[in-house]
């Protein structure tokens, strides 16, 4: 299959295709991801830990939620490993074909009710195939966005896997209101948060199509053409190229934090102890991701202007102070200023995580580009993402909502000492 989808001689992509391709792709892998976060936190404590109480059901839950960042790296590791050695195609039409089935099989699945604790388990092991997909995802759609990029647009260019991220939450977020806008709690429960599950099969056939059409990028084409491929890419990340895989993930960690923060943990935060309504909290923070986007994008123009290290450092020190002002910013009482919170998280999230891909991708040679830059940042997942809404939200029912910014300002300044540490590395173009 992959040696296959590499036969052709040096095929053109357009710039259209090219970006199509690696939009469409994390579009529908962060869909994906994103209405199982949602769920973990309105339907799947009732549905598959019912035995416990409230607080402990989503706990459980959003334990489950945190699976899927420790088989990232994984799926990092196997995709990487392909997408270096077979190709950037090949490898990103089978990792779509890994997360596409383990979603809709969520959608499918019967709850404790039914079957017991195979119901929880085997939530657990279809959220571990989602994860595995969505490892080999994101690298392979910034390569193929970044390796296909003119020198002085590489950020642009890499900005658009990035803006999957918001489409994906908005259609999540915006199938998940009209849903609970349609139906009763109960209908809802009972089959209403299948349904989003269930159809993301046509999104994942929608993005098969487009990415059957791609050519293979030419930086690939070039390693094919002179023999200069990695035996085990894996091995060359780690022993040959530790300082970038070490530096890329902590300058990555808190991209992911913050990101979990104003999204599964506000929401989960939000409606059980500030009372807000499941419907006017996701609109407010379908309301976020506009500024999320707008972020994206004002940092892939920035980058290229000033510099990927420089946006990045400019970004993280914001977030530090964000993260002073996170307690008293998103207690108010009020719903405005609520939004206007969650919208100024957002738009800083924008601000690091456009140009992260094209950094991350800068600093390793063609030969290992998937696999590190794909490591680096399902490794920075881990750290920066798969306990933060558990730990936040233990940290805020124990000390106080204000220990939950100072999470978010001490994991930025990790960053900032990696990124100032990283800053000769991040000046390299993608070769």
């Amino acid at each position: 299959m992959f040696d296959a989808m590499n036969q052709q001689k040096h095929p053109v992509n357009s710039a259209g295709r090219i970006l199509t391709a690696s939009l469409i792709g994390t579009t529908i892998e962060f869909f994906d991801f994103y209405i199982y976060a949602t769920a973990a936190v309105l339907v799947f404590p009732k549905l598959f830990f019912p035995a416990t109480d409230p607080t402990s059901a989503t706990l459980e839950s959003l334990a489950t939620f945190a699976l899927a960042f420790f088989a990232r790296p994984l799926g990092a590791a196997i995709f990487g490993h392909f997408g270096d050695r077979k190709g950037r195609k090949a490898t990103l039409v089978a990792a779509l074909m890994t997360m596409g089935p383990s979603t809709v099989a969520i959608g499918l699945l019967p709850g404790y009710a039914s079957i017991g604790i195979a119901a929880p388990v085997l939530l657990a092991l279809f959220r571990l195939g989602q994860g595995l997909g969505l490892g080999g995802e994101w690298g392979g759609a910034v390569l193929l966005a970044t390796e296909n990029a003119p020198a002085h647009k590489k950020a642009w260019y890499g900005m658009f896997p990035q803006l999957g991220a918001p489409i994906g939450f908005l259609l999540s977020s915006g199938t998940f209101f009209i849903l609970s806008k349609t139906m009763s709690d109960t209908s809802f429960i009972s089959y209403g948060w299948r349904i989003p599950f269930i159809a993301s099969a046509l999104l994942v056939w929608v993005g098969l199509y487009v990415r059957l059409k791609i050519a293979e990028t030419p930086e690939f084409m070039k390693m094919i053409d002179n023999d200069k491929q990695a035996k085990v890419p894996f091995a060359d990340v780690f022993i040959k190229h530790t300082a970038a895989i070490t530096l890329g993930t902590l300058a990555t960690v808190t991209t992911f934090l913050l990101f979990y923060l104003m999204t599964v943990f506000t929401l989960s935060w939000g409606t059980s102890v500030l009372h807000y309504t499941k419907s006017s909290f996701l609109i407010i923070q379908m309301i976020s991701m506009l500024a999320f986007g707008l972020g994206i994008l004002l940092s892939a123009k920035l980058a290229d202007q000033y510099g990927r290290n420089q946006m990045l450092i400019a970004a993280t020190i914001s977030i530090m102070i964000f993260g002073l002002l996170f307690a008293p910013f998103f207690t108010t009482g009020s719903l405005t200023i609520t939004a206007i919170f969650l919208s100024v998280g957002m738009f800083l999230m924008g601000l690091t995580y456009g140009p992260i891909g094209t950094a991350l991708a800068g600093i390793f040679p063609a030969a290992v580009r998937y696999t590190g830059a794909s490591l680096a940042f399902t490794l920075a997942g881990i750290l920066g993402a798969s306990l933060t809404p558990y730990l936040a939200t233990t940290l805020g029912h124990k000390f106080g909502l204000a220990y939950v910014g100072y999470y978010l300002t001490a994991a930025a300044l990790v960053t900032l000492l990696a990124l100032l540490a990283s800053a000769k590395m991040m000046k390299q173009e993608v070769e």
